[in-house]
């Protein structure tokens, strides 16, 4: 029996909109080795590695008349020509022509007949000016991956599974694969009856939604999303109004931000409070900024709204990006009010901080599980209303999402070619003009911003002034000198 998706995984899919693509992205810069790094190569590893991925190799099946979710099969016709792409930039390629290169395919949706991933190698991007890379020049590895394939924190992406903790490629056993032969209409619609005999009240919920019977849906809905109203309780009142929020296109932008991981831990350090505290206060002070470029009001009160998801996790359970590990479906989504209407960085940093604290002791995160209760569960047709209604809360609760994960401080390696730097690719929500996603690597903290085309042409001045809120905070301890406290060091 083909493997179904989880409510879950169905919810993007039923999520998705022609201005909401549901895929996930990252921009990996690569110094290229001296012995070259070219599409054949890309294309060679991929082959090698895509065996630790089998979902990659597969593409999603609807049940006639939607009696049950999707399902997974297995693609006769996988084409890894198809999916491994090259692009190239005008010589000497600059940062520039790279986001908006990358702006470009992001918006592009998915082919959902096919298995639900691209990348892209775009090579012609000029030397780094900081003298990081060596002569040969460098190029970045553009991922795009829905997000009912890999939700990011429990599943392996194909981005990590080519990656490797030296410049010598690890071993990886050969394999010959034979896709499965992919099932009958008929087939999936006698597997749907089959599991719905054990468990009768999805035909029940079917037959109610059909019959327009929206109560039954809400009472679906009600547990998880109340938990969600709750929580928006909390933090206090809808979320302001602003330029974050829009009617969103379908075309993106899509900029980049490079700060010193060791920067986050001197001020950790010295305000005894968590490297990602230190994160969202950097944030506040560059949207505070940007703001204030376009003339909008600024009060002492003013707030930005984020949705801040973060991982849960034991001491010791650290995933390796290199290895394959995850992180398990274990996170904890918070709101966030940002200080923008606070002059004083060091102020901005205490008061992001006893919220997050403020949270973190009263169990207002909604965890994993809620959301995929929101997300609705069998019938297909919940799923629809379930991840529309979570969809539709975005623009009322929060103004944007932050997402932070960090990852390893050592380098990390394809086809022997350094990874220099790693930049995520978070998808917006419905309403909501800019995302925020960033990782730590191997030294470095690095800011990718997804914007709308239209409703954010200044996207790359508000990637600029993340650098700048940074340094406020950094001036704070030249001028007060602290004795060190110490934090969570992430």
């Amino acid at each position: 029996m083909p493997s179904r998706l989880s409510a879950l995984d169905a919810s993007f899919l039923y999520l998705e909109e022609a201005t909401t693509p549901m895929h996930v992205g990252g921009v990996a810069v690569f110094d290229r080795p001296d012995d070259g790094f070219d599409y054949d190569r890309l294309v060679e590893l991929i082959e090698q590695r895509i065996a630790l991925v089998p979902r990659y190799r597969q593409k999603v099946r609807h049940v006639p008349g939607n009696l049950a979710r999707p399902v997974w099969v297995d693609d006769p016709e996988f084409d890894i020509a198809y999916h491994v792409r090259r692009s190239a930039l005008p010589r000497p390629g600059s940062e520039e022509q790279l986001t908006e290169l990358v702006g470009r395919l992001m918006s592009r949706p998915l082919d959902h007949t096919r298995p639900l991933w691209e990348m892209y190698l775009i090579e012609g991007l000029a030397p780094a000016g900081d003298g990081r890379g060596g002569d040969g020049g460098r190029v970045a590895i553009l991922t795009k991956t829905h997000q009912a394939m890999v939700d990011g924190i429990s599943a392996i992406d194909i981005g990590q599974v080519i990656l490797d903790v030296s410049a010598e490629p690890r071993d990886t056993p050969d394999e010959l694969w034979m896709p499965r032969p992919e099932p009958t209409d008929g087939q999936l619609v006698l597997d749907a009856i089959s599991e719905a005999v054990t468990r009768p009240t999805e035909i029940v919920d079917n037959v109610r939604v059909a019959a327009g019977d929206a109560l039954a849906t809400v009472g679906k809905l009600a547990g998880a999303a109340s938990k969600v109203l709750n929580m928006a309780r909390t933090a206090g009142r809808r979320a302001p109004g602003l330029p974050l929020n829009a009617e969103i296109s379908t075309q993106r932008r899509f900029a980049m931000a490079r700060t010193d991981l060791e920067d986050y831990r001197k001020v950790r350090a010295a305000y005894g409070c968590d490297v990602n505290d230190v994160v969202l206060a950097v944030i506040a002070g560059a949207l505070r900024t940007w703001l204030m470029s376009r003339g909008e009001p600024v009060a002492g009160s003013s707030s930005v709204r984020a949705l801040v998801p973060l991982s849960v996790r034991g001491e010791g359970d650290v995933p390796s990006s290199a290895t394959g590990g995850s992180l398990g479906n274990r996170v904890a989504s918070f709101l966030v009010d940002l200080p923008v209407g606070e002059p004083s960085p060091l102020v901005r940093l205490h008061q992001v901080t006893h919220q997050m604290r403020e949270h973190t002791d009263t169990g207002d995160a909604v965890g994993a599980d809620t959301l995929v209760r929101i997300g609705g569960f069998a019938p297909p047709t919940l799923h629809a209303v379930g991840a529309r209604a979570a969809n539709g809360m975005a623009r009322h609760f929060f103004n944007l999402v932050v997402t932070n994960v960090p990852g390893p401080q050592f380098p990390l390696y394809a086809a022997g070619a350094r990874m220099l730097e790693m930049f995520p690719v978070v998808p917006l929500a419905k309403g909501q003009a800019v995302s925020i996603g960033l990782t730590s690597y191997d030294g470095g903290v690095y800011y990718g911003l997804n914007g709308d085309r239209g409703a954010m042409g200044d996207l790359d001045v508000l990637a600029g002034m993340v650098d700048e809120s940074l340094e406020e905070l950094l001036e704070t301890l030249r001028q007060t000198p602290m004795t060190p406290v110490r934090g969570d060091d992430r």
